[in-house]
């Protein structure tokens, strides 16, 4: 990150200093005194079961030289000699405001990318084909709330030429809340699906609270809208002072494949006219879900004069995140691993996975969906009776959620040669060790507060 002062940053953040220090360079800023580096600005944050206030010693001793400190927050300063420190009414803000005015030291485009499902994929899709020409910037893994992009700008260097953001929320204003930082000029909104439902009451609240990325864009600002979405579809006709770009699979959008040809689990190749020219691109990885990414990834790359070979280079280069629709090959079996999180949309769309990936049996493993509340029943039997249409062989249900999904099945004829529903991973994986043969297909997939990785730990373990 670029050097700051101790001023600049009391500015940043309306803060007043109670203590001189030392050192007024600050090199790095971090809101954890265990990973903390010498000449950093340690803000303590504080949650329902930690303050960070308590590890201001430890982080002066690593190398703070200087500290924001909540007002009336009981703490004892007494030892925290020869650092600055910065008296703020709240450290999470205080970093909000420090992060907001550390972007404005950038002029760059910056893309903001949110959606219910798929909006990581597709950030990390775009950060790779613009990667070809450009130095990009993106947030690491799913750091992507209140406090992770805040601390994933600082990471801005003068180097960089682009920054692509992923946008997380569970509740209304909390996208307004980044894009108050970020500002971007082009906004990505992949879908509108069931994720945080529990909070928001309904998908059309979860549509609402999308469209606060779009909050600061004016007429010189794009919103890349998924016009295959029934939810986000309706917004081609509402006035805005943004122009709409719509991505899809329908001949109705603007971006769109005039053919699109299924590899299985090698990918898709499809066709896409730019600039009354047919160009052919190819994703290496595979799921219907990502053509659409990689439309979001395409367009964009051609906003910022990329040429078709140049996106396409930067797109055989991504390699997709561990845990999402990750294909591993074992000695005697396949196994796609998608346990980092699910919503009902994403297990129907990993089903489809399983269905065109080789192997002679199909064996679907869903877990809990969370955060689902009075919505878990209908989400579940969604998958359920999507689960029953498919081509899978066998299905084993984890959790007292995900039972509704095999009871859904169940009650859709007997398509599906053997359902099992247990408690936890270790009921499945007894399963598992007298079920699995070879040359089968393992599908792991639920919510991340299931462990489900724990199953795939026992595949590649037995192999």
């Amino acid at each position: 990150m670029k050097h700051l002062t101790i001023e600049w940053i009391r500015k940043a953040c309306n803060g007043t200093v109670v203590q001189q220090g030392t050192d007024s360079i600050i090199t790095v800023i971090s809101t954890d005194s265990r990973s903390l580096q010498k000449g950093a600005l340690f803000i303590p944050l504080i949650g329902e079961n930690f303050d960070g206030h308590k590890f201001i010693f430890q982080a002066k001793e690593k190398g703070a030289v200087c500290v924001l400190v909540q007002k009336d927050t009981k703490v004892d300063l007494t030892d925290v000699k020869d650092v600055f420190l910065v008296e703020v009414e709240d450290t999470l803000q205080a970093l909000k405001e420090i992060s907001r005015h550390y972007r404005q030291l950038f002029d760059i485009p910056f893309v903001g990318v949110t959606g219910s499902v798929g909006k990581t994929t597709t950030k990390d899709l775009i950060s790779s084909a613009l990667s070809s020409r450009f130095s990009v910037l993106k947030n690491i893994g799913n750091l992507n709330n209140q406090i992770g992009l805040p601390l994933t700008l600082f990471n801005l260097e003068d180097k960089h030429e682009i920054a692509i953001l992923e946008m997380g929320m569970s509740s209304f204003g909390e996208i307004q809340s980044l894009v108050d930082i970020v500002r971007p000029n082009v906004a990505v909104i992949t879908n509108i699906g069931m994720s945080h439902i529990e909070n928001l009451g309904s998908r059309q609240n979860i549509l609402k609270a999308k469209m606060e990325i779009a909050t600061y864009l004016n007429n010189h600002d794009f919103l890349l809208l998924n016009g295959d979405d029934e939810y986000l579809k309706t917004l081609k006709e509402h006035e805005s002072p943004y122009k709409k770009i719509f991505f899809g699979l329908s001949k109705e959008n603007d971006i769109y494949p005039d053919k699109v040809e299924d590899l299985g689990e090698k990918g898709f190749t499809f066709d896409i006219t730019i600039m009354g020219k047919s160009e052919t691109f190819t994703i290496n990885y595979p799921g219907l879900h990502n053509v659409y990414n990689a439309l979001v990834a395409i367009w964009i790359g051609i906003h910022n004069q990329m040429t078709p070979s140049e996106i396409q280079k930067g797109l055989d280069a991504y390699i997709p995140t561990k845990m999402r629709m990750e294909i591993i090959n074992l000695e005697d079996i396949k196994v796609i691993n998608d346990a980092y999180n699910a919503s009902p949309d994403s297990m129907k769309a990993a089903l489809t996975v399983l269905e065109n990936v080789e192997g002679k049996r199909k064996i679907a493993i869903l877990g809990n969906i969370l955060e689902m509340g009075e919505f878990a029943e209908e989400g579940h039997r969604l998958v359920g009776s999507f689960a029953a249409q498919s081509d899978i062989d066998v299905l084993i249900t984890v959790g007292n959620l995900a039972r509704w999904i095999g009871d859904e099945v169940a009650s859709n004829g007997d398509k599906i040669d053997m359902v099992y529903s247990v408690e936890d991973n270790l009921g499945a994986i007894e399963i598992l060790k007298e079920l699995i043969k070879d040359k089968d297909v393992v599908l792991v997939k639920g919510s991340r507060g299931m462990k489900m990785e724990e199953i795939i730990n026992f595949l590649q373990e037995r192999s």
